[in-house]
This record gives C-alpha cells, structure tokens and sequence, in this order.
C-alpha cells in the first residue's frame, strides 16, 4: 500500500522503524475482540452509517475536467 500510494518502497523492517519513529505502535489483533457486541454493530451499520456515509455521485451535472470546470 505505502508503494503504490507514495511511488516508494520499503522493507517491512523500514517501514516498522518509521512507524517507531512517528510514535505509532504495531496494533494487530490475533482475535476478534472479547467486549465486541455483533447486534450494536450491525445496528450502527444501518442506521448510522448512510448518515456519515457522503455520497457517490454529484445531486446535479458537472464537469468532467477537474482544471477546467466549464468544459464537458
């Protein structure tokens, strides 16, 4: 992912040394959580999250160019 966003490749021992660095630390769970409540999860999903959720496509047309905003 770092490569293909940013053009530039790391080792994973480089990449985990800038990560210490920054302050961050390696979180991976080896297991789902104990506390997580599967029905308040789902019930978020659907009825929390269309509202968070932005929209895919523009209410009105717009342009296609993104330097030149009145060409088509």
């Amino acid at each position: 992912m770092i490569g293909h966003r940013f053009h530039v490749t790391y080792t994973v021992q480089g990449v985990h040394l800038l990560l210490r660095r920054h302050g961050w630390s390696p979180q991976v769970p080896a297991w789902r959580a104990v506390e997580r409540d599967d029905q308040a999860v789902a019930g978020w999903v659907k009825d929390t999250w269309p509202q968070v959720e932005t929209p895919r496509r523009r209410s009105t047309p717009g342009s296609s160019s993104r330097t030149r905003p009145g060409c088509r």
